[in-house]
């Protein structure tokens, strides 16, 4: 989402380099998807409406800028509604507590900003956090848009081999009469239900993907779901390292608004939609409540390990608690870059063992057959 700053700079006279400089943060590309107001619309908004404000803009006028700039017709009204209520005599923190596009998170640290009158450093911190959150998306999505391609190839070919190549086979052993082993019959089954419910099979896939959040709801099945990946050699590590990275970004956010500790552990309990954080959270809030010391309500959790318990425990003698969380948050996000890397690399290789095992296994099967058609043909 990029704007013109002419009506800024008309105001107030900048350099040429602080002009490119402002012109080369603003020119960033971004997609919507999913939502109206997304991850990456808020790193925009955030990162734009810090700029404009440390500017020299007001508010409103910020704001404005903002809606005029939008290309869709839902975006613009959404920054009219907010201009209206900020019209109306609301601060930016009110109006965002009435929007569900907003977490309790952004709503009580735009407060903090508002309260300190650093609303634009504020407005940066919540652009950096996100642009995070973006970045340990896209390293996700790179690490498996490689292996995920091979996969598909990888599952296209085995279709074809069972759609079109056994049925083939299976001509020829009924014709010829011969008796078929048990894998034989196991493949060739396989090949009669995809050629009869094949589509019905797609369709359900398609439904399935388009309906996973509310299904994922049922029963609790999200949670157990969450429970699961970390269990998962490596995978729930990178998991583990991506929620922490979150984590440790949010409270020292916070710690540096001196914003109480129970207060944000309640917040970013809330803001998280990972279950076993939430609970190690839940954890930790109870422990607090009953006089124990921060690091202590760490201990005791699958998702805080030693090294955090160890240095929270520093940070808390030192009275050095923002530092370290922020040398946590480093500490994490090149885990998740190193793990994303990785993770690539072993999927690769992974998933053509597995698909050359199926293919063998179905190549196999269809030739056991064989040997006996040889021998029925030979006597």
């Amino acid at each position: 989402m990029g704007f013109k700053l002419e009506h800024t700079l008309d105001r107030k006279t900048s350099g040429t380099s602080q002009k490119q400089d402002l012109e080369g943060l603003l020119k960033r590309e971004f997609t919507l998807f999913g939502t109206l107001f997304n991850n990456r619309r808020k790193e925009d908004f955030y990162s734009e409406l810090a700029l404009l404000l440390k500017a020299g803009v007001h508010l409103r006028e910020a704001l404005g800028l903002l809606g005029e700039n939008e290309k869709k017709e839902r975006l613009k009204e959404f920054h009219a509604q907010m201009l209206d209520e900020l019209d109306s005599g609301q601060s930016l923190s009110e109006i965002m507590k009435t929007r569900k596009e907003f977490s309790e998170y952004e709503q009580y640290s735009i407060q903090i900003g508002e309260e300190s009158g650093n609303l634009a450093k504020i407005a940066r911190e919540l652009a950096t956090f996100f642009a995070q959150k973006n970045e340990q998306r896209r390293n996700l999505v790179n690490a498996l848009t490689y292996p995920m391609i091979i996969l598909g190839t990888a599952i296209l070919v085995v279709i074809f081999m069972l759609r079109m190549v056994v049925p083939m086979f299976e001509d020829i052993f009924r014709q010829n009469g011969v008796g078929l082993p048990a894998i034989t019959k196991w493949i060739i089954s396989i090949s009669n239900f995809i050629k009869d419910h094949g589509w019905l099979a797609i369709m359900v896939l398609i439904l399935a993907i388009v309906l996973r959040k509310p299904i994922l709801k049922i029963g609790g099945i999200q949670k157990k779901w969450d429970f699961l990946l970390l269990k998962i050699p490596y995978v729930g590590k990178f998991v583990r390292a991506v929620y922490l990275a979150q984590f440790t970004q949010a409270l020292a956010l916070l710690t540096s608004s001196k914003v109480p500790m129970l207060s944000s552990v309640q917040m970013v309990r809330r803001m998280v939609g990972f279950h076993p954080l939430q609970s190690a959270l839940d954890a930790m809030e109870s422990k607090i409540m009953k006089g124990a010391s921060l690091h202590e309500s760490f201990k005791g959790s699958q998702m805080f390990d030693n090294r955090m318990v160890s240095l929270i425990k520093v940070a808390e003698e030192t009275n050095q608690t923002e530092f370290i969380f922020e040398k946590l948050n480093q500490q994490y996000v090149s885990e998740v870059q190193q793990r994303s890397k990785l993770l690539s690399t072993i999927m690769e290789p992974l998933i053509i063992v597995v698909i050359g095992i199926f293919v063998g296994v179905i190549l196999v099967s269809m030739y056991l057959p064989m040997f006996k058609l040889s021998t029925v043909l030979g006597g």
